[in-house]
């Protein structure tokens, strides 16, 4: 029964959409009406507000941390149902009919917690393609499958299977992207689109 816990504790605060309570609170507009529609912090970028975007990518990364924290506290087998609950609370939550985020700023959240030099790796992969490329979705997806890898390459094999299973959501709620992406029309970070 723990994993039913964990997992309802970290969707719980997944699900907080700190992109949307944000940009209202500081006369953004709504976040769901602009850009791509998203609530995740790269579309809080399009509102030109880029101190509203680092909120919202503190913010739902340290949601993802904290439900990852309260589980090793007070449910310890079961850490990564609660990293599960709150990638998909914040990609599904249920306040806003199901339409969240992509996950990506929960997923280094989550990853910290979990181990943080998987974090770490995360972190690491994400920053180097957005420099590289400037396109926040490939370095988001990239990131997303750095972390599996990660975990088994230092040894935290119990790890892998639930940082696989977030970076196939992230993989599948990226796969609009994806298609601009191979057609050439992906916008980059800062882009109004």
């Amino acid at each position: 029964m723990y994993w039913i816990y964990a997992a309802a504790l970290g969707y719980l605060l997944g699900s907080v959409p700190f992109g949307l309570i944000l940009t209202r609170m500081f006369d953004a507009g709504d976040i769901r009406q602009i850009g791509s529609g998203n609530i995740g912090a790269t579309n809080v970028l399009r509102t030109g507000r880029k101190g509203l975007a680092a909120g919202t990518l503190l913010l739902d990364g340290a949601k993802g941390f904290l439900a990852v924290w309260l589980a090793w506290r007070y449910l310890p087998d079961v850490p990564g149902f609660a990293a599960l609950g709150a990638v998909l609370g914040h990609c599904f939550p249920i306040w806003l009919k199901f339409k969240g985020g992509k996950g990506v700023a929960t997923t280094l959240g989550v990853t910290l917690g979990l181990a943080w030099p998987i974090g770490a790796a995360y972190a690491a992969v994400w920053l180097v393609m957005l420099a590289v490329t400037r396109i926040s979705s490939l370095s988001g997806m990239a990131a997303a499958l750095a972390a599996p890898i990660a975990a088994a390459l230092l040894g935290r094999l119990e790890l892998v299977p639930v940082l696989a299973a977030i970076a196939v959501i992230v993989l599948i709620l990226h796969r609009a992207n994806i298609a601009r992406l191979r057609a050439g029309t992906e916008p980059k970070v800062g882009s109004k689109a």
